[in-house]
């Protein structure tokens, strides 16, 4: 299973570097970064709570356990989301 998604792109004549990860179960969080010259200009820090009872990501057994499809899901879903901000200007 990856664990994220990288991205490079040009918008207005500069690069960026967009990083989104999971940071798993014991730290459940899906958190992107968008990077300007090396440097953290961005940060978005979702937790799986947030994301997956919006989407019904949760296995119930006993307890609730996070869906690692839904994770995936809601992962792509974050690292687009930052994508289509910063090109289309939303993002700053």
């Amino acid at each position: 299973m990856e664990k994220g998604f990288n991205s490079d792109v040009i918008f207005k004549g500069m690069n960026f570097h967009v990083q989104t990860e999971d940071w798993g179960f014991d730290n459940p969080y899906l958190v992107s970064r968008v990077y300007q010259n090396g440097a953290v200009i961005k940060s978005v820090k979702t937790s799986y709570a947030e994301v997956l009872s919006a989407t019904g990501g949760f296995i119930r057994t006993g307890r609730l356990k996070a869906d690692p499809q839904a994770i995936r899901l809601a992962l792509r879903e974050q690292h687009q989301k930052i994508l289509d901000q910063l090109m289309s200007g939303q993002l700053f």
